[in-house]
Parts: C-alpha cells; sequence; structure tokens
C-alpha cells in the first residue's frame, strides 16, 4: 500500500470510529475540545506550532506529499500526535483556504 494511502487510511479509521460506544467514550476523554467535526489536528516545525485542517485537505498533492515525508520521518508509531517536518510559513502557505 502506498504510505500516503495508509496515512489517509489511518485518519480515516479514527474518524470513523467516532460512532462506536465504547471507543468514543475512550476517545472522547482524550480529544481536545476546541477541534470540531470533521477536522484534526497537526503539529508542524521544530516549535510544534499547532493547526486545526479540515479533513478535505487530505485528497490535496501537496498535503499528501508532507503526509509521505513525515512518515519517513517520524513512523506512525510515536505518542506525540501528527508532526509535519516544514518550516511553519512553507505549511502555510501550502494550506491557504
Amino acid at each position: 500500500m502506498a504510505p500516503q494511502k495508509a496515512v489517509v487510511r489511518e485518519i480515516l479509521r479514527w474518524c470513523s470510529s467516532f460512532g462506536k460506544k465504547q471507543v468514543y467514550e475512550e476517545l472522547n476523554q482524550r480529544l481536545p475540545l476546541d477541534v470540531p467535526k470533521g477536522h484534526f489536528v497537526v503539529y508542524v516545525g521544530t516549535h510544534r506550532s499547532r493547526y486545526i485542517l479540515p479533513i478535505s485537505i487530505l485528497s490535496q498533492p501537496e498535503f499528501q506529499a508532507l503526509l509521505r515525508q513525515t512518515e519517513e520521518e517520524f513512523g506512525f508509531c510515536h505518542n506525540s500526535g501528527l508532526t509535519i517536518p516544514c518550516e511553519q510559513h512553507v505549511f502555510e502557505s501550502m494550506i491557504q483556504f
């Protein structure tokens, strides 16, 4: 499976699990309250600036390339949140909505 598909599948797996009561209750205790439905959090750069992004950004090729780079640098087995290894100003220019 291509790395970008694995990342998208993992994010969608978490998003689709919200309808399951037990999983939802467990996740609800750990989820930040300021992230609206249909969004997820990423951290960017060495200072780990926090961004709340719509799930629709996952279909953008530029963002998928960042996810591949993230997988190569950090892998999936870490507890520090999804961190994008990119300078903050570069990231902001890529996610113009």
